[in-house]
């Protein structure tokens, strides 16, 4: 007999071959645009028993063998999976990592900085999914940048003996420059200049660009607000061309274009505006009819007149798609030949005009609507202020018509709210500016009365027009049309903010039948609280944006079934559109392509969030120039933000917005509690929540960045 065979020393794998295969598999297929070494697949699959490390490398081979995954010629294994390629673009909201926007998904893409594949902010992309992060949402790699949203960035330039570094005003730029000193073109110290990038940034290296244009010196007034301009892509001028053709039309109204409106210039005509108001783009005709009815007419400046399709007026007026205010400017969508002359509906002065004419009652029901073009002579401008006088006194010239008119818009407004409309009033801020715009003094705006007035009309004509037009067919075919759209609310914010109000022992129903009335039930109970303005603004973010499409849906806001821009062509392009069309569709009775419609919205609501940033932006920067003298002073703020790395505060006083750092709280180490917006002292357990009502300091201002640092005062 032979020798009896010794027993084997070899150990088991805990785990079978099948699972181990399965989990190799799993890893591969997570991402499969990604390659692994056989090194990194032990590595990643943390097994830590030495009888399954050995046996892993044999598995790999295996499952190259049966063509579930292949082998690079690297020797590196990747998923035989053809991965699913998305397109989105860049949010890059923190250092650390940023959100892929898209419609694919119905929640924003979650991505690490290090798998942006270097791209920044605004950038075109397409990507991956690579799994669910720890955050329980999708987590996402960028494996091409598609497009680049811009190639020229504002900021201030920092020179050394042998080179500059620009360091960019946004905040959402987490690359500095780098200058060569040929490309520095005559720069000074603390100057603000735009650059222009030469080589986009690469593994260790920062972006390289080339100063292009000085714009003076960094904390002066034109220069940061020429670096607002550049930073959003804003026009300095308009080109001369345009300019030209603007001053070249004839402000004379022919008889025969006289004929061919509806004249309302023997009826009472006025126009109701702020008081720096240059432009006057919609104004009332009022009158009692013999029945005992009244007339409303709503008149819009007939910009579409002067400013044909396709010309080069127009084509300028889309490029800019809105008029952008500024703290201490205006950045118009036409020239002010246009906007400030021919079209402005200025008093005692024939204009042609578009307008919507409605017979109505006292309680605001329309009993009869017309459509048209028209003529009209202003007789009166007001001002919001002697407007409200008026509501206010019953005294002074046309105190009863707007008194009757008010009486009415009140009907409406609240024949609105009844249907579900949404009751918000965010508090706005405006500057009294000294004579070098310096901001002497933040002051809220007030809404009275007889902005409401002028308001509701406004919708009346915006949701009759939208209305008209969706009732128009040709054949079975409805007709193309800008619309005005709000969605509903996210049914996780919604909820994720119903739970947040219980905190304050407040309610709210989420159910879609309910949310309007019961949002606007809140806000009645918050009136005057410290919880006001964050329930307000939190109520707000939970809500979808609205925008412009051809699609007829609704407008949740605003509780109507379909709505438009029709009231302001002077200073919004969709305006202007629906203006086109509606005029093609009451004379012509044609159809209107749809050809490249749906991208003229597209390109209006983009440029519509553009021109709200940058106003943003301005107003950032006068309150950090407003409250950069007044460190020392305690102030008296609410937590109107919760973060990772720190507290939003707003300053009750004058609404001046600061951050107090996580890493300037030096009493405890404190930790973020996403689900409740708060954070809490890891020793001494102290929470602070949004809402919370606070004690600050000014410490730090950066005029440049316009953010303001404040530190807690106990």
């Amino acid at each position: 007999m032979g020798r009896k065979r010794k027993a084997s020393n070899r150990v088991k794998p805990i785990t079978s071959d099948s699972k181990i295969k399965s989990t190799i598999l799993q890893l591969l297929n997570s991402d499969a645009s990604k390659a692994y070494s056989i090194k990194r697949i032990v590595k990643q699959l943390g097994f830590r028993d030495k009888p399954t490390k050995h046996i892993i490398p044999n598995l790999v081979i295996e499952l190259e063998h049966d063509e579930k995954i292949h082998r690079l010629r690297n020797g590196s294994f990747k998923s035989v999976k053809k991965p699913a390629f998305h397109e989105g673009i860049v949010d890059h909201v923190s250092s650390r990592f940023a959100f892929l926007i898209t419609e694919e998904f119905e929640e924003d893409i979650w991505v690490r900085t290090s798998d942006l594949k270097f791209a920044m902010d605004r950038d075109k992309v397409r990507f991956v999914i690579k799994k669910k992060g720890k955050r329980k949402r999708l987590e996402g790699k960028v494996v091409e940048i598609l497009s680049r949203s811009r190639d020229q960035y504002v900021g201030k330039i920092e020179i050394t003996p042998k080179y500059a570094f620009v360091i960019p005003d946004s905040r959402k730029i987490y690359y500095d420059f780098f200058i060569r000193p040929e490309n520095m073109n005559k720069v000074k110290p603390n100057d603000k200049v735009i650059v222009k990038v030469l080589r986009w940034p690469a593994h260790d290296l920062n972006p390289e660009g080339k100063v292009i244009k000085v714009l003076g010196q960094a904390g002066e007034n034109e220069t940061e607000i020429h670096s607002i301009m550049a930073e959003f892509g804003l026009p300095f001028t308009f080109p001369e061309s345009v300019i030209d053709i603007a001053e070249k039309i004839d402000e004379k109204i022919s008889p025969k274009e006289t004929k061919r409106r509806r004249d309302f210039r023997d009826v009472l005509t006025f126009t109701i505006d702020p008081a720096d108001a240059k432009d006057f783009d919609d104004a009332i005709s009022f009158q009692m009819l013999e029945n005992g009815n009244y007339e409303v007419g709503v008149h819009i400046a007939d910009v579409t007149h002067y400013v044909k399709e396709g010309s080069a007026l127009d084509k300028e007026a889309f490029k800019r798609a809105t008029s952008v205010y500024l703290v201490d400017r205006t950045i118009p969508m036409l020239p002010e030949k246009l906007s400030n002359e021919i079209c402005s509906l200025k008093p005692q002065e024939d204009k042609l005009t578009f307008s919507v004419v409605f017979e109505m009652n006292e309680q605001a029901k329309v009993i009869n609507q017309w459509f048209g073009r028209t003529i009209i002579h202003s007789d009166r401008r007001f001002t919001y202020e002697e407007a409200q006088e008026r509501i206010e006194t019953s005294k002074g010239d046309l105190a009863t018509e707007i008194c009757k008119l008010n009486k009415i818009s009140e009907n409406l407004r609240e024949e609105r709210f009844k249907s579900g409309a949404v009751n918000f009033e965010i508090v706005e801020v405006k500057f009294e500016l000294g004579k070098n715009s310096e901001p002497l003094r933040i002051v809220p705006k007030i809404r009275k009365e007889a902005h409401k007035l002028i308001e509701e009309f406004m919708l009346l004509a915006n949701k009759k027009v939208a209305e008209k037009v969706f009732k128009l067919k040709s054949g079975k075919k409805k007709r193309p049309f800008v619309y005005r759209t709000h969605d509903y609310p996210d049914p996780e914010k919604i909820a994720a903010f119903s739970n947040f109000v219980k905190k304050f022992g407040h309610n709210l129903k989420t159910n879609e039948s309910s949310i309007a009335e019961s949002i606007n039930s809140l806000i009645d109970n918050i009136i005057g609280k410290p919880e006001e303005n964050v329930l307000q603004s939190l109520a707000i973010r939970s809500m979808a944006k609205a925008k412009y499409t051809i699609k007829a849906d609704g407008h949740f806001g605003l509780a109507f079934n379909h709505y438009t821009h029709f009231t302001s062509p002077i200073r919004r392009y969709p305006d202007m559109m629906v203006h086109r069309l509606l005029y093609a569709y009451l004379n012509k009775n044609g159809f209107v392509e749809e050809e490249n419609l749906e991208d003229k919205c597209i390109h209006s609501s983009e440029m519509e969030k553009i021109a709200a940033g940058a106003e943003r932006a301005s107003i950032k920067f006068k309150q950090v120039e407003f409250i950069e003298n007044t460190e020392n002073k305690d102030y008296e703020g609410v937590v109107s933000g919760v973060t990772e790395w720190g507290l939003f505060v707003e300053i009750i006083e004058n609404r001046c917005e600061g951050m107090i750092r996580l890493s300037d709280m030096l009493d405890d180490f404190y930790e973020f509690d996403e689900q409740n917006f708060r954070i809490i002292g890891k020793r001494n357990k102290k929470m602070i929540t949004l809402g919370d009502k606070i004690k600050v300091r000014v410490i730090r201002t950066d005029i440049d960045r316009r953010i303001i640092d404040l530190d807690r005062v106990e």
